[in-house]
């Protein structure tokens, strides 16, 4: 036989078999024993699709197909012997993912927590003694090459979205949806983890829409739809012993809409030290925004702090650029930042913000803090 038709057959037959293997394993739940009924628990069968997806060679998906699917709390974790991915088209309930490398959580479906029931109670954080914590609609720990596209996670009964512990992780096109007035539901939560990039997403919800915890580096937030919520915040930090620095976030091209802050640091006074540098806010829309930029190292829910004593977090490399929009409010900027660790190297630079209710002109207020200015802000900062 000519070498040359050996070697083309030969191709074809990689080339083939290269096709063959570029496509997941798929997993479907209802092979499992899970019915799309919204009656019948199925944590067991993803569970057990789990079990099979992770000891697979290769690239697998478990598919969570169209329908309504009632599951209790489902704890899964790696290491997996390949890349992994959930695929949810239909409607489940809540996920612990843990100890995963390369992992992707894809579709249109919905993650439903179902949290009614519990905004009807006590705030975690006012009375964290007397009141239970509720589930989270997804966790993330100790993920490397994560990916969330699309996912709606709705109703969560506490924070929508915890990040831990993780390393190169995206969202993209993910959508958080709560009713203004629900109690701690975060859309998403990080902490302790870097590389960490969320872009294109919607998030409307009843605290924060996105809360950076102690040990974040590496962030970058960009087109992120927030309203209804409490803003965008980097902390509150110095409550905890030991907490990690907070270093490198940018948030850009975002728009906050009705939301009762809009970009935010918050630490608590005296309590315990910690560092936040290089953070960068530039090229926002503010819509009839509460608070739009702030500064608060005087951060005391409930009042339960001690206010006498200064903050011990130091705030350094900071800039608010290009922020553009309506306030609810007449104090457009407050940088309160701490008289005992004042915070250095801070930029506000063309913050055009206007206010038209009856406490007169937007204005600036800048307490412990000697801040660069750059073109137009409100009057009040020197």
């Amino acid at each position: 036989m000519d070498t040359k038709i050996i070697f083309s057959i030969v191709s074809l037959l990689f080339i083939n078999f290269s096709l063959v293997q570029a496509h997941p394993a798929v997993f479907d739940i209802t092979k499992f024993g899970a019915a799309p009924d919204g009656k019948a628990d199925a944590s067991q069968a993803i569970a057990d699709a789990w079990k099979e997806a992770c000891a697979a060679a290769g690239s697998s998906k478990i598919l969570i197909p169209a329908g309504k699917f009632l599951a209790g709390i489902v704890n899964v974790t790696g290491p997996c012997k390949g890349a992994i991915e959930v695929e949810v088209q239909g409607t489940d309930g809540w996920f612990n993912f843990n100890h995963i490398d390369q992992f992707t959580l894809s579709g249109k479906g919905t993650l439903d927590g179902q949290g009614q029931v519990a905004w009807k109670g006590v705030s975690y954080d006012k009375d964290p003694k007397n009141c239970k914590k509720h589930p989270m609609n997804i966790r993330f720990n100790f993920i490397t090459k994560g990916l969330v596209r699309d996912i709606t996670s709705l109703n969560s009964k506490y924070f929508h979205v915890n990040v831990l512990g993780c390393d190169d992780f995206t969202f993209e096109g993910f959508k958080v949806s709560t009713p203004e007035g629900s109690l701690n539901t975060d859309g998403i939560h990080i902490g302790r983890s870097k590389g960490v990039t969320i872009s294109n997403a919607k998030i409307g919800t009843g605290d924060d829409c996105i809360s950076i915890g102690d040990g974040t580096e590496h962030l970058k937030i960009t087109k992120v739809a927030c309203g209804p919520g409490h803003g965008i915040s980097i902390g509150s930090l110095g409550k905890y012993e030991n907490e990690d620095p907070v270093s490198g976030i940018t948030v850009s091209d975002c728009t906050l809409t009705g939301t009762t802050n809009g970009v935010r640091i918050k630490t608590w006074p005296a309590m315990f030290p910690n560092t936040a540098t290089n953070i960068h806010f530039q090229d926002i829309t503010m819509e009839n925004v509460s608070n739009p930029i702030i500064v608060d190292q005087m951060y005391c829910p409930w009042n339960k702090c001690n206010k006498k004593e200064p903050s011990k977090v130091k705030i350094s490399d900071v800039s608010f650029k290009n922020i553009k929009g309506t306030s609810a409010t007449a104090l457009t900027v407050q940088l309160i930042c701490s008289s005992g660790v004042p915070c250095e190297k801070v930029e506000l630079a063309n913050i055009d913000l206007t206010y038209s209710g009856p406490e007169g002109p937007a204005k600036s207020e800048c307490i412990d803090v000697k801040p660069t200015i750059v073109g137009k802000i409100p009057e009040g900062c020197k």
